[in-house]
């Protein structure tokens, strides 16, 4: 199934909210998106697919009104697949998860990667990730950086799948139960040898998946 990345709008917010909320419910305060939006240092993407997408608009019928003029609208607020190298854009599209991160130099940090409970165990969360590293590669990035929960294990094991590497320990770092956070960073992401390997990964979850990645450009 193709997958759509794209840049976070305001738009967007109330979905993401659901999503954090649904995926970090114990940690606050929770994120004030619109601010995070405004804050040139952040970057956020949102993950879409070509089946899921919310009715942006309703369209109320009125006696008076031309049946004709309800049917346009409905047709152009439904969602269009695009032909040939044309990226779909869908109005109201039902996002699966996000990720965010800031850009500070030649460095990118995660801060938060979540999907969907519903959608869990896809390989979504891992499809965000390729998104990030082909995303920041454009951004002229040399490194990667996160922090993840000492005990999250399956998220370390799928970052190190991934280049990243444990360099150091943030004592008591979640505030909802003071639980140490493990830093992890990449080595450099523009050498040849691990763009090799990610264009490797990408193309093993393609074929586990069935799931194909675009991203817009910004």
């Amino acid at each position: 199934m193709p997958y759509y990345v794209r840049p976070m709008t305001r738009e967007d917010v109330k979905q993401v909210a659901e999503i954090d909320r649904e995926a970090f419910p114990t940690m606050l305060p929770p994120p004030n998106f619109e601010r995070e939006l405004r804050n040139q240092m952040n970057h956020y993407l949102v993950i879409c697919d070509e089946e899921g997408f919310i009715e942006p608009l309703k369209v109320e019928y009125h006696p008076d009104k031309s049946p004709r003029l309800v049917s346009r609208l409905k047709r152009f607020f439904k969602p269009q697949i695009a032909s040939n190298s044309e990226l779909p854009v869908y109005a109201g599209q039902y996002i699966n998860g996000y990720v965010g991160f800031w850009i500070m130099g030649d460095e990118a940090h995660i801060t938060t990667i979540a999907v969907r409970e519903s959608l869990r165990r896809r390989g979504i969360g891992e499809l965000l990730l390729i998104a990030v590293f082909n995303r920041v590669m454009k951004l002229k990035v040399n490194t990667v950086t996160l922090e993840v929960r000492a005990s999250n294990n399956g998220a370390q094991n799928l970052y190190e799948k991934y280049g990243f590497r444990k360099v150091g320990v943030r004592r008591g770092y979640y505030t909802d139960n003071r639980e140490d956070a493990m830093t992890m960073s990449t080595d450099d992401i523009t050498l040849d040898l691990f763009q090799s390997e990610l264009r490797r990964l990408e193309q093993a979850h393609s074929e586990k998946w069935g799931a194909t990645i675009y991203q817009f450009p910004r």
